[in-house]
């Protein structure tokens, strides 16, 4: 095609004509483009591409065929630019990517004071706060990343075009959320991310939606701060209390996932056993005795002492520790029977039958006769 142009003795070109050439030589402030015409055409560096440039050859080889518009033309040079004509194709391809809402991908070619800029035929900006959902302080790691983008911003005249790749991130969120929260029922354990702690909680991610495990569903036992039990990034399992769809507010909690203190008890206790135990409260019928943290078990008054007593304060008082027996375990009904009366009385058979263990075998004459040796 090329050679047949050059054959033609009356190929003429004008300023502003879009021709079709080769790249021929590379120098290193621009590049020499066979047009078909009685000169070859010179491309600046400056005309190659929407972005600056330092080496041309990253951008051009011999060999390359190209679509250029002629900027300037005179007796001795012919002036060409292929940047112009990526630009009239982009543009058309990056109004349309707009009124369609397209998400498309780009290359970050450099960074600049605020933002990212990327080459799309035209000079593509991604402000930092369009960058991502959060805050990053250094965006070196982003030259030469491939990210999806959105045009949210278009001036033609100002040769303005605004990218974000932060609206692709929300927008991909939002639809997980709206599935996350679509197929969420009260039950459910599910794995989620910690994501913030607050006084009064934590905000756990389950998928999109950050769902609030208040304090009081952290653990079994009394927490002081969430920062005790959890911090941010930790994977925690939770159980769904409450789904608000309209308010999108979602119940968690911890605690329901993890053994109670009482299922804890489950193999570790049963009745005979002899336990160690503090009392935690007195009333009118008996002693609550604290066994393990947040299990007590009932030692009623009729089981505190091997006498009648009018009230428990009479034998116990609080904070004491105290030995008992297990009469009776159901850990299903958390409920757990002791006696103190019983372990004295067994204490107090043993004790004579250890007396009378030791003179097992001798008659009431043979205990005469070494009182009688003893006195002698």
């Amino acid at each position: 095609m090329v050679e047949e142009m050059k054959d033609m003795p009356d190929f003429e070109i004008h300023r502003d004509q879009v021709v079709t050439g080769m790249v021929v030589k590379i120098e290193d402030k621009q590049a020499l483009i066979d047009i078909g015409y009685k000169t070859e055409a010179i491309l600046p560096i400056s005309e190659v591409s929407s972005l600056h440039l330092d080496d041309i050859h990253a951008q051009l080889k011999v060999g390359d065929e190209l679509q250029v518009k002629v900027k300037k033309i005179t007796d001795e040079e012919v002036v060409v630019s292929k940047r112009e004509v990526d630009a009239l194709k982009a543009w058309e391809e990056v109004e349309a990517k707009y009124e369609s809402g397209e998400i498309f991908d780009v290359v970050v070619k450099d960074i600049v004071k605020g933002g990212l800029v990327v080459d799309i035929g035209v000079r593509g900006f991604i402000p930092a706060s369009l960058v991502e959902r959060h805050y990053v302080e250094d965006f070196s790691d982003y030259i030469g990343r491939s990210i999806a983008v959105k045009v949210v911003e278009l001036d033609r005249e100002k040769n303005r075009v605004i990218l974000s790749h932060k609206a692709v991130v929300e927008g991909e969120l939002n639809a997980k959320k709206k599935d996350t929260l679509e197929h969420l029922e009260v039950g459910q354990v599910l794995d989620g991310i910690v994501q913030r702690l607050t006084d009064f909680g934590a905000f756990v991610d389950i998928g999109g939606v950050d769902g609030l495990v208040h304090i009081s569903e952290m653990a079994h036992h009394r927490v002081e701060r969430p920062s005790d039990v959890v911090k941010e990034g930790d994977q925690v399992k939770v159980k769904v209390l409450g789904v608000d769809r309209d308010t999108e507010k979602v119940k968690l909690s911890i605690k329901e996932t993890q053994p109670g203190p009482w299922q804890q008890m489950e193999g570790k206790i049963q009745a005979g056993d002899i336990v160690t135990g503090r009392v935690r409260r007195l009333v009118q019928f008996g002693a609550f005795v604290e066994l393990a943290p947040q299990v007590e078990g009932l030692l009623h008054i009729s089981q505190i002492a091997n006498r009648h007593i009018g009230s428990p304060s009479e034998v116990l008082e609080e904070g004491q520790e105290i030995k008992a027996k297990v009469l009776d375990v159901n850990l299903d009904e958390h409920k757990i029977s002791l006696s103190t009366r019983v372990l004295e009385e067994e204490e107090s058979t043993d004790d004579y039958s250890q007396y009378t263990d030791k003179n097992e075998g001798f008659s009431i004459a043979d205990l005469a006769d070494q009182d009688s040796e003893s006195e002698k």
